[in-house]
């Protein structure tokens, strides 16, 4: 009797363990890029910079997490001081100001009920808080409930844009509302964004590989014998390119993917009330709830642990055999992004 209990415990223990196991495999292998497509309706948590060697994912200096559960509030006033300074600097005004074109207003999200407007930064988690809006909004009761295809279906997720307002309408959401947005280091975006897009293509997108893919190959691959797809080198000749402007207009609203912060959210003609960033998003997004006045309506989902750290070794790697030359080009075109943004200069254009 006594033998039998004791393999009784000892199975229990296999089967506790293989289901530790199980757990921790499946947050080992998620992509870092897709973080967004399915998540469950959970508090967050910080996450400890514990561990990490250099070279691995770490946090730019100034956006560190400060190991509490919330970044100190001093860091977004800093954030949103550092933003008007930069606006203020002549030398950077063509790469920090824009229009607020019908364009920007395209990118802004309306939700009336709770006075928030939220411009959609694509790349930088944008799904999830699109699914916050819907369900503040009325839409569905809960973000479990959201189809996922419904999500970016702008003609059934209840979500409105500014742009579809009056001019004297427009005027008082932006002056009056809560207005936020969301960054992320720019280069390691633009990695995202090339991934998700010409790589992966989740969610079935032919246009990327079939017609953007070849405009950008036909006038930015160097090799012409070079019978591969599209590569992140041509991606990066084509966004460095000062009269891209061309294939732009060519590839309508789809270069929201790619295009700066400044282009998409007009951040020195709009005074925003928050800017959050992508590596602190465990602290920035229950800060921006409870700044907005609805945390206490909904939690933004639960953010697999260390997902939205910046990863250097990534970028890195991509980088990888791109000229300096086609880098330093694309560097500035998105150094508004990187000052605006307190982001640092890539340490492989400084050497």
């Amino acid at each position: 009797m006594h033998h039998q209990w004791l393999l009784l415990a000892a199975c229990f223990w296999v089967l506790f363990m293989f289901m530790v196991a199980s757990k921790f495999i499946t947050l080992t292998f998620k992509d870092p890029d897709a973080y967004s497509a399915k998540q469950d309706f959970l508090f967050l948590t910080a996450v400890p910079d514990v561990g990490r060697s250099p070279g691995e994912t770490h946090f730019p200096e100034e956006l560190k997490p400060t190991g509490k559960m919330l970044v100190e509030p001093l860091v977004y006033t800093q954030r949103l001081e550092l933003m008007r300074n930069v606006c203020r600097e002549d030398a950077l005004r063509n790469l920090s100001h824009t229009a607020i074109s019908k364009f920007v207003l395209d990118r802004i999200f309306v939700c009336d009920k709770h006075k928030i407007l939220f411009c959609q930064t694509p790349k930088v988690g944008n799904t999830q808080w699109k699914k916050v809006l819907i369900v503040l909004n009325g839409a569905f009761p809960s973000i479990e409930e959201i189809p996922e295809n419904v999500v970016h279906d702008h003609e059934k997720n209840g979500l409105p844009r500014l742009s579809s307002f009056s001019d004297a309408e427009i005027q008082r959401r932006l002056k009056t509302y809560f207005k936020f947005f969301i960054v992320r280091d720019p280069f390691e975006r633009l990695i995202s964004a090339f991934k998700d897009k010409f790589v992966h293509n989740p969610r079935f997108e032919p246009w990327y590989k079939h017609e953007i893919a070849p405009g950008i190959i036909r006038k930015y691959r160097r090799n012409r014998t070079e019978t591969r797809g599209i590569q992140f080198e041509d991606f990066v000749r084509y966004l460095g390119d000062p009269n891209h402007r061309w294939l732009d207009l060519q590839f309508g609203d789809h270069i929201i993917h790619w295009v700066t912060y400044v282009e998409l959210c007009a951040p020195c003609e709009i005074t925003y009330s928050v800017v959050g960033h992508h590596e602190t998003l465990e602290d920035d997004a229950p800060y921006i709830l409870r700044e907005a006045g609805i945390d206490h309506l909904v939690s933004y989902p639960t953010i697999p642990l260390g997902i939205t750290a910046y990863n250097r070794t990534k970028v890195e790697r991509y980088f990888l055999g791109i000229s300096k030359r086609d880098i330093r080009r694309l560097y500035a075109r998105f150094e508004g992004d990187f000052k605006l943004f307190g982001y640092q200069k890539p340490e492989f254009l400084l050497n």
